[in-house]
């Protein structure tokens, strides 16, 4: 059996998830990109010089296309060790409850959690058969109910239903696919790369990728931690 662990990274193109997709290489991890455009995901793996990375095509949005990259993985690897769900997408009419655009907090929902789930529902058969399953979700700390909470909070007048409300889902998702998979080979935690410069964002956030890539590729490669929250100072709260 071939002892190179596999992962999928989705969404990894461009910005923090292209990163992730480049150290995990450099650790030796053989890399599957995920990317919703096949011809930027062919772009950014031959950008990759540091190890093994092959593209696919995948969009949140688009069943049938996870369920091919499923397939394909299944057909060429025949398993999967490591699932980084990092796709996502912020809309920038999204706002506090009274203003959202409706269609905003629905789109951004679809992809952020719908699509997360059908990926991971998709990915799990395969994640079965590898030796130490890993799912690592990325996050954010605008979707903790309690920082949401609590006034003193630096970033709580940054107020988006449609966002946060997403990745409140996607923790949700974590809390209990580690109920579920308790007595399976497979941890998963969700994780805060911090506030990145990406496109994301309009450019807004302070670190770089490279510095966001640290804490989703450390949780994809080690550690004992299974249904925890954690950014790069430890546990966020629920």
């Amino acid at each position: 059996m071939d002892t190179q662990r596999i992962a999928l990274v989705t969404g990894a193109n461009k910005g923090i998830g292209f990163e992730i997709a480049r150290q995990l290489a450099s650790a030796g991890v053989r890399v599957i990109l995920g990317s919703r455009n096949p011809e930027r995901g062919e772009k950014a793996a031959r950008n990759i010089t540091e190890g093994a990375v092959t593209p696919i095509q995948l969009d949140l949005t688009d069943h049938p296309s996870i369920a091919r990259a499923g397939a394909e993985i299944d057909a060429t690897y025949g398993r999967l060790d490591i699932l980084v769900n990092n796709a996502a997408i912020f809309d920038f009419s999204d706002a506090p409850p009274s203003s959202a655009s409706f269609d905003a907090a629905r789109r951004t929902m679809e992809v952020n959690f719908f699509g997360t789930l059908a990926v991971t529902q998709a990915m799990l058969p395969l994640l079965r058969k590898a030796p130490e399953g890993r799912i690592v979700n990325l996050s954010s700390p605008l979707g903790s109910l309690t920082l949401n909470g609590t006034p003193d909070w630096m970033y709580y007048k940054a107020q988006f239903i449609g966002y946060n409300a997403s990745k409140a889902a996607l923790n949700m998702l974590t809390v209990q696919l580690r109920e579920e998979l308790r007595d399976t080979n497979i941890v998963v935690n969700s994780v805060s790369p911090g506030y990145v410069d990406t496109d994301l964002n309009g450019g807004a956030g302070y670190l770089t990728p490279e510095e966001g890539a640290e804490i989703p590729v450390r949780f994809s490669l080690e550690g004992e931690e299974n249904g925890g929250f954690f950014d790069t100072d430890g546990r966020i709260p629920w």
